[in-house]
């Protein structure tokens, strides 16, 4: 599909999703929401791509929904198909980000609010703009958190910092959402996609199976009642890797002293180490 509100560009193994509304600061619309689950559904098919980098284009990174509709945007009721609740595309991005085999960077080089940031909280790493400005700001405009937040935001900040962002809906520096632990680092902003890139580069020279693995058994693991659903995800998992072209030549590439060439591919499956668990479905 050609994409209208958001750029796809691969190169080095680095996919670079660009929100790409510029004019309205990258507001979201469901043609994004749509085309951003068509992006990841791309990233996961394409080996060629190991990480994955999101950011805006222009001056903001994307400054929430777009409220050209006025008092009606957030009534939903138009979408409504009999009793059925109509699902919030924002949660369905997230719930798809979420399932990704790659890993994802945010890259916030501007402002980022409600859907803006809570977009981000299934990437696995956000790194700021010094002048990015954040707010979860759903309670001031009378409605909630959504895109799964009440799910991802505690769990990254601890209740405490979730709640008192959420509840205030006042928009704070990056450097709040540095001290928060919201970001892992903050970068003057035409650094920042460069940082981003340098660290997705060090991850695409890891073995991309063991990484789409490690990726789904740590998020997997944070609602896990019990230690035990971790050791014995991992003992499956080490058994299906520790025979596999890639451990050996993890192995054999250390002893040589020399970059390991991994041929294992994300687009022939994983190996299932969670039998039983069931997989809530993101469309």
């Amino acid at each position: 599909m050609d994409f209208q509100q958001i750029r796809y560009e691969v190169a080095d193994a680095i996919l670079t999703i660009t929100l790409d509304r510029p004019d309205r600061l990258n507001a979201w619309t469901p043609t994004m929401a749509s085309e951003l689950i068509e992006a990841f559904d791309r990233a996961d098919a394409d080996d060629e791509v190991r990480a994955i980098v999101v950011t805006g284009a222009g001056k903001a990174y994307c400054a929430g929904a777009d409220l050209a509709g006025g008092g009606e945007t957030f009534d939903w009721r138009e979408r409504q198909s009999g009793d059925e609740v109509p699902r919030d595309n924002g949660g369905q991005v997230t719930l798809r980000i979420f399932d990704s085999t790659k890993p994802v960077i945010a890259a916030i080089n501007g402002p980022a609010v409600g859907v803006g940031i809570t977009m981000t909280l299934p990437m696995d790493i956000r790194l700021a703009a010094e002048d990015a400005r954040i707010g979860f700001v759903f309670a001031r405009r009378g409605i909630v958190p959504e895109a799964g937040s009440s799910w991802f935001l505690p769990r990254i900040v601890g209740i405490s910092q979730a709640m008192e962002w959420v509840t205030t809906g006042r928009v704070f520096p990056a450097q709040e959402a540095l001290d928060g632990g919201l970001v892992r680092s903050v970068h003057p902003g035409g650094e920042l996609l460069a940082v981003a890139r340098e660290l997705a580069g060090e991850i695409a020279q890891s073995a991309p199976v063991s990484v789409a693995l490690s990726r789904r058994m740590l998020w997997t693991m944070l609602g896990a009642s019990h230690p035990m659903e971790a050791h014995r995800a991992d003992s499956r998992a080490m058994f299906s890797r520790g025979q596999s072209a890639d451990a050996r030549e993890g192995v054999t590439s250390f002893l040589e002293k020399r970059p390991a060439r991994f041929t294992d591919r994300v687009s022939d499956g994983l190996p299932e180490i969670f039998p039983g668990r069931e997989e809530p479905a993101y469309s």
